[in-house]
């Protein structure tokens, strides 16, 4: 599989403010879109993780750096990739890009930590399925 993995949507009219640009919080539902297009991009699907196999991955910690605004319409390409599998601990980075031809630019730079846990929120390794696929991901840049 390529890497990283590339999601594009396009800005809705609700996700702007009073300034008429991206609420900044609204980048990290974005990463949310990235990061379950990743899984599913490697055959896994986000809600069976869930529901089949008690894989929960509750953000522990998320930071965001804005480098340009994002405005209503625009066409926007999240680019999500894993940084790090040690583990119950998974890192994913995102780079989120203004993908209009002619006007591409870098929008924002984020990474977001996840812990692996069971329904009981119980800290557990990550099952070996997705463990596997996502090691192969990691490799792949090496």
């Amino acid at each position: 599989m390529t890497m990283p993995v590339r999601t594009t949507l396009r800005v809705r009219y609700a996700e702007t403010d009073q300034m008429g640009v991206v609420y900044y919080a609204n980048y990290f539902v974005w990463c949310e879109i990235g990061r379950v297009e990743f899984f599913r991009q490697l055959g896994h699907d986000y809600k069976l993780m869930e529901t089949e196999d008690d894989c929960h991955l509750p953000v522990v910690e998320a930071n965001c750096r804005y480098r340009s605004p994002a405005r209503y319409d625009e066409e926007i390409q999240i680019e999500t990739r894993v940084t790090l599998l040690r583990g119950a601990v998974i890192k994913f980075s995102y780079r989120l890009l203004r993908a209009e031809p002619g006007r591409e630019r870098l929008l924002a730079e984020a990474e977001t930590v996840h812990v692996c846990v069971d329904k009981g929120m119980l800290k557990r390794e990550m099952p070996e399925k997705y463990a596997a696929a996502i090691r192969q991901t990691i490799e792949e840049r090496v």
